[in-house]
């Protein structure tokens, strides 16, 4: 009993000692937590500041420009063709591609041995046209003064038939000598009719001769003008194009032998938007003679011109949208018929127009303005223009506000910011680079081996690459055209 006893006071001491063990375990880790909820809790957050650029907005008088490309093609052309058919007997020097020929300039010539001959033939008929006209201008002088005669001898035979009345009634006279006069006097009227009719004629056959010799005069430009198209002349001054003929060869009626183009009557046409065309247009509806300005890339030198739009196409054009406007070209240096090239139409000026970055407006035209505080504000614009990378907005009450230049994800309206005027500036390159002697060889021989470059050009550009510092934006061109 006694060993009984003494098992279970210490199962029951090892129980309590267990159970003290889990309290003080529990009272442990309560501790812990407690003491680690309490260090968790970090110092207070601060809002974020973003920095931002920003631009002052102001209103001021801006002039747009209309960005399009055209093709640049003559407003003087002419097709040589040959008036008359035989063959070439002479061919001028300068006929051939290329070549410059001024006004009246003989081109060639077309052997004219039988417009030559027609034309004697019908001066030999006007010789004989004239021969008949003074014949029967003859004529009717005579048939007018056989008129006149006969006239006269009717008045006679007149007087003698009213004596012999005049007797008869005097019972002097006889009836006998009456008949006779009667019959004198109705022969002279006869004679008087005879005499007009052959007045009559002699009239006829000289408006007859008249016409005749106007037909042989007409016949005789005619064959002049077929002899003198024998001779094929420049109208103008130009350059000769699509030259198609040999000397001795044989050329049928109105061949093309070749194409005169006036080189510097250009003129550039391009299309544009129905949009950007009603901006263009004037009070009264018609196009506004705007100035534009032309350019065609050649490897860093450029060929531009100026010049005004001049009209528009009177229709649109099946399967065609928009409209296409013609622009004469003020001195167009180094350009040619069926250059590509890039049309800047100035339009007319706009008033209180804001100029912004285009990255400060989004999709709903909205812009961010920096408000009270530094935090920013979202106020409503209407897009005018798009000029390149930059906008041409309105905006009521959006004088003289921060707007910021560049839009983000991460700010909308009543972030804070912190705002900096003017966008940090990234130096310029140098205008002018200095080329080690082996890509200056380089640069040189690509130039040179390039046959699409107008000639004008390549020698500008040429002499550009003798001298000892070199545009940069031409090195630019020449090193992205040749692959680094």
């Amino acid at each position: 009993m006694r060993f009984l006893r003494q098992s279970l006071t210490g199962l029951f001491l090892l129980s309590a000692t267990v159970a003290l063990i889990l309290y003080a375990g529990s009272l442990v880790m309560n501790a812990v937590d407690e003491r680690m909820a309490q260090d968790s809790k970090g110092p207070p957050a601060r809002e974020r500041v973003f920095t931002v650029n920003v631009k002052t907005a102001e209103p001021g008088a801006e002039t747009p420009e209309l960005v399009a490309f055209g093709e640049v093609q003559s407003r003087r052309s002419l097709e040589v063709r040959a008036a008359a058919a035989g063959t070439v007997i002479f061919l001028s020097e300068n006929f051939e591609d290329g070549a410059n020929v001024t006004a009246g300039e003989v081109l060639a010539k077309i052997d004219p041995t039988k417009a030559s001959y027609a034309l004697d033939r019908i001066a030999a008929d006007l010789l004989d046209a004239e021969a008949e006209q003074r014949d029967a201008d003859r004529t009717l002088i005579l048939a007018q003064d056989e008129l006149k005669s006969a006239q006269a001898q009717l008045g006679l035979r007149q007087k003698a038939f009213d004596r012999q009345i005049d007797l008869q009634d005097r019972g002097v006279g006889t009836a006998a000598s009456v008949e006779v006069a009667e019959l004198a006097q109705a022969a002279a009227r006869q004679s008087v009719l005879s005499n007009r009719r052959a007045l009559a004629q002699a009239e006829a056959r000289v408006d007859q001769a008249v016409t005749r010799l106007d037909r042989t005069k007409i016949q005789l430009a005619e064959a002049q003008k077929d002899l003198d198209d024998t001779v094929i002349t420049a109208d103008f001054s130009g350059t000769l194009s699509e030259v198609n003929i040999v000397q001795g060869g044989l050329v049928s009626m109105n061949e093309r032998l070749a194409t005169l183009i006036d080189a510097e009557a250009l003129e550039v046409v391009f299309r544009v938007s129905t949009t950007q065309y009603a901006r263009l247009l004037d009070d009264n509806g018609q196009v506004h003679q705007a100035e534009i300005a032309v350019a065609m890339d050649v490897l860093g030198a450029d060929l531009t011109a100026t010049g005004v739009i001049t009209r528009d196409a009177a229709a649109v054009g099946e399967g065609q949208t928009g409209r296409v406007l013609y622009a004469r070209l003020d001195g167009p240096r180094g350009l040619k018929p069926g250059d590509f090239v890039t049309v800047r139409v100035r339009e007319p000026e706009l008033e209180d127009v804001i100029r912004l970055p285009a990255t400060a407006i989004n999709a709903v035209s909205e812009v961010l303005v920096v408000g009270d505080g530094n935090r920013l504000t979202t106020q409503k614009v209407r897009l005018v223009r798009r000029q390149g990378d930059d906008v041409l907005v309105r905006g009521r009450g959006l004088q003289g506000q921060q707007v910021v230049t560049r839009r983000t994800p991460l700010l909308g309206e009543g972030i804070a910011v912190k705002p900096l005027n003017g966008e940090e500036k990234i130096s310029d390159a140098p205008a002018m680079i200095a080329l080690s002697d082996e890509e200056r060889a380089k640069f040189v021989a690509a130039v040179e081996a390039n046959g699409r470059i107008p000639s004008d050009a390549k020698k500008r550009m040429l002499q550009a690459l003798s001298q000892p510092e070199v545009p940069a934006r031409m090195v630019e061109r020449l090193r992205s055209r040749m692959g680094g």
